[in-house]
């Protein structure tokens, strides 16, 4: 099989309302695409760093839970500069 895998450009907003998704279910929920993905058969699996989103603003801790939780996907993050 060749290599294909996904980048994901998710967007959690905490807007002025509190109803957007919180640091712990936006974690939460990349972890378990991850998982999802490596039983697909994805061979990668990356994410974007928002560099102003409080939620997903350092890749390492997400990156280290998707690789506790897989063992064969390839994990690493995309920087998008969006100036």
């Amino acid at each position: 099989m060749k290599a294909f895998g996904f980048l994901s450009f998710g967007h959690y907003g905490t807007g002025p309302a509190g109803n957007g998704v919180d640091a712990r279910q936006m974690l939460h929920d990349a972890v378990e695409i991850a998982v999802g993905a490596e039983e697909l058969g994805v061979n990668g699996a990356y994410f974007r760093v928002h560099h102003f989103a409080p939620q997903a603003a350092a890749p390492m801790p997400l990156l280290s839970a998707i690789a506790a939780r897989t063992s064969r996907i390839e994990v690493g993050n995309g920087v998008i500069d969006m100036r």
